[in-house]
């Protein structure tokens, strides 16, 4: 099965920047790239989206790296909370 090559999203959406905003055609771009056509049309299908619908998107990716940092920092207050309480039980004994 496909153990292929994982490309970022970054790498992905410049990619189809070359081919929709630089007027690159798909296989030269895939070419350039060492990545199949039917990859870089995928890729175009998954990221080149109509600008309300991509904004929309984007605001939502923003919303999501926001809430898992957030997520990531009470995670690590709570841990903190439940060793100090753990050391204050210890000490009251």
């Amino acid at each position: 099965m496909g153990t292929g090559i994982r490309y970022t999203d970054e790498f992905k959406r410049d990619a189809v920047a070359q081919v929709k905003e630089r007027g690159y055609s798909v296989k030269d771009v895939s070419g350039r790239l060492g990545i199949s056509t039917k990859s870089m049309y995928d890729w175009i299908k998954q990221f080149h989206k109509p600008d309300p619908i991509q904004a929309d998107a984007n605001d939502q990716a923003q919303e999501n790296r926001r809430l898992r940092a957030e997520l990531k920092r009470v995670t690590e207050e709570r841990d903190i909370l439940k060793k100090a309480t753990v050391y204050f039980a210890k000490e009251a004994k």
